[in-house]
Order: C-alpha cells, then structure tokens, then sequence
C-alpha cells in the first residue's frame, strides 16, 4: 500500500513570514540591535547641526548637467577614505591592522605626477593612464611586502606597516626629489574634479570599488573565509583554510585601495607633496571602520557600517568649520565626537548610563 504524507497543520508557533510572532523579535527590537543604528543616527545628528549653522546645507542644485552641493561636496571629500576604509576594512577583519596606507598614497601619487611630468607631451591622456597604472602597479608590490610579513615571516603587522609607514614617506621624497611636483593634465585631474553621470567621479570610483568589494565578499565564500581567519586563524587552517594566502590577498587589497585614494587626493590639487599627501588616512580610515561597527578584534566585518563611517568622518570634517570651531581645536573636537560615538555603540557603556538614568525607587520596584 502507498504511504502519503499527512500535511503539518499550521500551528501559533509558526507565524506567517513578515509578521513576529512570540519566538521572534519585533521589528522595532530588530532595528534598535542593527549594528547600523548608532552610526546612522550619529550621521544624522551631525547633518542637523549643520543645518542648524546653514538651512541651506542640504540643498542640491543641477548646474553645468551636474550635481552641485554641500551634500555632494561631502560625498567627493569622502572618497578617499572610502577607499582607504574599504582595503583596512578586510585586513581588521583578518585580526590585523595597516598603518601604512598613508604613505602607500603618497608613493602612489608622486609616481603619478612625477611620470607625468616628466612625460614628452604631459598633457596627454595616454600619459595620465600610463602613469597611474604604473603608480597602482607599485602599491600591489608594496601591498605584497607588507603581505609576505604578516603572513610568511610572521611579524605582528602593526609592527609590519610601521616599517612601510615610515620608510614610504622618505621613497615618496626620493621619487620627487623633495620637491612639490605640479602636473598640468586635464584626464587626470577629472579623478578629483570630473564627473560621470551627474556625479563626481571620484565617488564613483569610490563607490564602485566598494560595491566590487561588498559583491566578492556577500556573494562568494571569500567574506566567509576572511571572517574565519580573524575569529581563529589556527582552527581556520585545520579546517582547510589557506589563512596566509588570505592575509596577503587582503594586504595586497589594501595596498591598492590605497593607491586610488592617493591619485585621486594628488589629482585634486594637480600635484604631490609627500610629505603631506595622504597625512593620517590611516587613522581616518581605521575610525571609519570603528565607526561603522567592525572590531578590531576581527571577525566579523561590515562595508555598509564603513561607508557610514566614512561619510561621518568628511560630514564632520565640515561641520566643524561651519559652527565656529577654531583650527586649533578641530583635532580635540574631533576626537571628542568619535569617542562619543564609539560610547554609544558599547553595549556596556549604554547599559551604564541607562542604570544610572533610572530612578531608584523604579530599581526598588523592579527588585
């Protein structure tokens, strides 16, 4: 005799999807535990303070067939560490740290404009092209030697990207001789100043790498096998997992993220200063990563939460000449706000000050 199946009535346990149900948090406890909502609000406070010091700030007018703005202003100032954010992103979540980005985009930009310069006819776009692609073509190599020390000889890579850190800024003098060098070409200035489809090229590219980047590590297994590295690198190797061919890939990463965010600072002013360009980045960058929920203690990682920290940090950038702050106390303020910030996404920090906001006597009752 054939067997059927006896369908499974539904039960209260069970509710339909979209709906919570008692197993299930509601919509609003799902959003107050997004790792998002603090930095968004955070972003969404610094906006109204802005327009609390300009209404005007949030305008966005058409001119030319392209986008003009403080909002867009913002989002082009951005783009750097976007870039940056997004390689230091990967390599936090392997458990390591870069700290050699910032020179890397030096080096990347003195290449650039010193190939430029010194091309026969410089203003030509085949120069430009020719130029950054040798100029991102070095920042690989360099992403590989601060890869081979990390994963091959072992060395701890704050100490790693120290020695890159240092040691870049004087091969970016090298490379310009110590002196500023200015480019007159107009392809490659339109990384900084063009724009594509209404928008600022820049951001474009910044926003591409970071969508390519989100596209590899969501939709593949290699997001997964970052995050196994940085929970635990020796049990990820016994599983199988090539952890060093990761850690390098994320490095080598990096290294070019970093090498776009220095063309396109260095395209901004048609020149190169190694000894400013790129200036503390790294730290922008590791706070935008900070900012955006990802922890230093790897593992887990979110390029959404980086690109708000990112924004949060050019939205900041800007707010603070817009209120009044003198230059003197932009870095006291600033480091004021981020602290302030990362306070409010520490679980423990928040379960603090709520106790110590509860009155006594609604402690009394709940005992």
């Amino acid at each position: 005799m054939p067997e059927t199946l006896t369908p499974v009535p539904e039960t209260a346990a069970s509710p339909p999807a979209g709906e919570s149900g008692p197993g299930r948090p509601s919509l609003a406890a799902r959003v107050a535990a997004h790792h998002l909502l603090w930095p968004v609000l955070a972003l969404a406070v610094l906006l109204a303070v802005n327009v609390a010091a300009s209404p005007s700030f949030l305008e966005v007018r058409m001119q030319d067939g392209h986008l003009f703005g403080s909002v867009i202003d913002i989002l082009r100032n951005s783009a750097p560490v976007m870039l940056v954010a997004t390689g230091m992103t990967l390599v936090i979540a392997t458990r390591g740290i870069d700290l050699s980005v910032g020179a890397i985009a030096a080096i990347a930009g003195a290449i650039a404009c010193t190939q430029i310069a010194g091309a026969a006819d410089q203003g030509a776009a085949g120069a430009a092209i020719i130029a950054c692609t040798t100029a991102l073509a070095v920042c690989v190599l360099l992403g590989l030697w601060n890869g081979f020390l990390v994963a091959v000889v072992g060395i701890q890579p704050i100490i790693a990207t120290l020695v890159l850190m240092v040691a870049g800024r004087g091969l970016a003098m090298l490379v310009t001789d110590g002196q500023i060098t200015t480019v007159n070409n107009d392809t490659f200035s339109a990384l900084a100043s063009g724009f594509v489809l209404t928008l600022p090229i820049a951001l474009v590219i910044a926003l591409g790498v970071v969508g390519l980047t989100a596209l590899l590590t969501r939709r593949t297994a290699l997001g997964m096998l970052i995050e196994a590295v940085g929970i635990n690198p020796e049990a990820s190797r016994l599983a199988g997992v090539r952890s060093r061919t990761i850690i390098w890939t994320v490095y080598v990463f990096a290294g070019l993220c970093a090498g776009i965010a220095g063309l396109v600072i260095a395209a901004n002013t048609s020149s190169v200063n190694a000894n400013s360009l790129g200036l503390w980045i790294e730290l922008d960058a590791i706070l935008a990563v900070v900012i955006g929920g990802t922890s230093l203690a790897g593992g887990r990682f979110s390029l959404a939460g980086t690109l708000v920290g990112a924004i949060f940090i050019a939205t900041l950038a800007r707010t603070i000449p817009t209120i009044g702050i003198p230059s003197e106390a932009n870095y006291l303020f600033k480091a004021v706000v981020v602290i302030l910030v990362c306070l409010l996404q520490s679980p423990r920090a928040r379960a603090s000050l709520r106790s110590a906001l509860t009155p006594r006597s609604a402690k009394g009752a709940t005992a």
